[in-house]
């Protein structure tokens, strides 16, 4: 399903309805209709092609604008949380460790990329927004990962010497960069991950 071309007319119907529902300020609603599109077009089409151009399009200028785009970012993060879990199944986390950059708080495609490995079986650490890198060198450290993927959505902490200097504390480890933020060139073998997709080919190239 991931790889499917998504339907036009269903991308503008998921769109109107989250639309709707962060309209109404009702963050439940978009929730259950996240959960639902991606049941039925695939978490990876509903993300690029829903969720991103929505977040992108709104003002965000006055205070109700900015309490729409709460409402929706809150209800997608909770929609893409939810989505292929099951009670009582723990998936293995196949030595993937995702992260936020330190101080950035918007990391919901971390959320996005964790749905999309579960919907493929698969499980990953995830350690949410802002973690500092001290904190990601110790996380590191005791769980052994073999991929790490850092979040950035602003060139404020998308540093690119920050990643290079964690890749060479940890050689044996693939470190991605991963968002809109990381715009200065990555030093190799890091890799900027551009898409979803990007993404998923990298960390379960090795997982499987």
């Amino acid at each position: 399903m991931l790889t499917e071309p998504m339907r036009a007319g269903a991308v503008e119907t998921a769109r109107k309805r989250l639309v709707t529902a962060a309209e109404d300020l009702d963050g439940s609603r978009v929730a259950a209709q996240v959960v639902q599109s991606a049941h039925e077009l695939g978490v990876v089409p509903v993300w690029e092609r829903v969720c991103v151009p929505l977040l992108a399009a709104l003002p965000g200028r006055t205070p109700g604008e900015i309490a729409v785009e709460h409402a929706l970012a809150e209800g997608v993060r909770v929609g893409l949380d939810v989505l292929h879990r099951e009670p009582g199944r723990q998936l293995p986390t196949g030595g993937v460790l995702i992260a936020g950059a330190e101080h950035e708080q918007h990391c919901l495609g971390l959320h996005a990329l964790a749905a999309a490995l579960r919907e493929r079986g698969r499980g990953c650490l995830h350690l949410g927004p802002a973690l500092p890198w001290a904190a990601l060198a110790s996380a590191v450290t005791r769980t052994g990962p073999h991929s790490v993927v850092v979040w950035s959505q602003t060139p404020v902490t998308g540093r690119a010497h920050r990643l290079a200097r964690f890749r060479r504390d940890f050689p044996g480890v693939r470190v991605h960069g991963a968002g809109p933020g990381w715009i200065e060139p990555l030093p190799p073998p890091s890799v900027r991950l551009t898409s979803m997709s990007a993404a998923l080919t990298a960390l379960l190239d090795r997982g499987e």
